[in-house]
């Protein structure tokens, strides 16, 4: 180890070995961050004290065990791609985000930086040094961030991106359980005759009036209700079949009739919503693109509504894998 005195400018200075390990122990104790030592079976042969502060463990607790029992299970894949990139040769060093679970059973989220600092004879990656560092602040700051970019400013639902990634998202854990997927479409009925009858701040209003509407009728806290675009409005139903999928749509049609908007003289009546329903059948052997597929199908339910005279449910059903 070398270090650098600044008494009388720059220049290198050699401690000898004992005092050196007593500055570094010094270092490690006090640091804010958890540094640790972790061989090449990823279990931890060192861990400083700070471990107590951050982890609520002491290092008597994790020396001995390996990495993988700290970090929650939802968290271990991208852990696990990491040792692999360090394995393969293709780095020295990995940083990665994952939640630590603490000796209360809570969780933190922490940045670890390991880097390799010994190679074994056979030319694999031998003992690693690791700085783990409380990054829950930021993370929360981040997911603030994302939560504001996915939601839309004027009804407060879900908006395009988010509909997106949760349509996607949805489908990969449907083709995983071989379940089903459902998912509505809604066009609020002659809203651009109300828009210009009305004015666009009450066009405004009435759409706000729509979403609560939309999510009043929904069940369950997976159900992902989105603006879709304009006067549209999506909800994915994981899970749901075509009966339980008819069942919302119709509570959300009554639900949004009930408000009792009036329309205007010209269109006349209250203000109403025609829904199309597409189910999806997650099945070996089915050849329909997903989700896509599911959206198509959506859309084409919801022309049948409008054709059938509007403020009415139709569905669709088709087979994917």
């Amino acid at each position: 180890m070398r270090c650098v005195s600044r008494s009388s400018g720059l220049r290198p200075w050699a401690p000898d070995d004992a005092k050196a390990s007593d500055v570094l122990q010094l270092i490690a104790e006090h640091s804010s961050d958890v540094i640790a030592l972790v061989g090449p079976d990823m279990t931890f042969s060192y861990i400083s004290g700070s471990s107590e502060r951050l982890f609520l463990r002491s290092p008597f607790e994790v020396i001995g065990h390996p990495v993988f029992e700290f970090v929650f299970h939802e968290d271990l894949p991208v852990l696990v791609e990491a040792n692999r990139v360090v394995i393969s040769g293709g780095s020295n060093d990995a940083t990665v985000t994952v939640r630590v679970i603490r000796g209360d059973g809570s969780l933190l989220w922490v940045e670890v930086a390991s880097r390799v600092v010994e190679h074994l004879k056979s030319g694999t990656p031998g003992d690693r040094a690791v700085i783990m560092r409380d990054v829950s602040q930021r993370k929360a700051l981040e997911d603030e961030l994302r939560a504001m970019a996915m939601k839309d400013g004027l009804t407060g639902l879900a908006n395009r991106r988010a509909f997106d990634e949760a349509l996607s998202g949805e489908w990969k854990r449907t083709l995983v359980a071989k379940s089903q997927l459902s998912l509505l479409l809604a066009d609020i009925d002659h809203f651009k005759k109300f828009n210009d009858a009305h004015g666009h701040q009450v066009g405004d209003d009435c759409l706000r009036s729509v979403a609560t509407a939309f999510l009043s009728a929904t069940s369950g806290d997976k159900d992902v209700v989105a603006r879709y675009g304009g006067e549209e409005l999506a909800v994915v139903l994981p899970k749901a079949d075509r009966n339980h999928a008819m069942d919302i749509a119709e509570h959300i049609r009554a639900a949004v009739e009930a408000l009792q908007i009036p329309h205007g003289v010209e269109v006349g009546g209250v203000i109403t919503v025609s829904i199309g329903v597409a189910t999806a059948l997650a099945r070996d052997g089915a050849t329909a693109v997903m989700p896509q597929t599911l959206l198509t199908s959506a859309d084409r339910a919801l022309y049948l509504a409008k054709d059938a005279g509007k403020n009415c449910c139709k569905s669709a059903l088709l087979l994917a894998s």
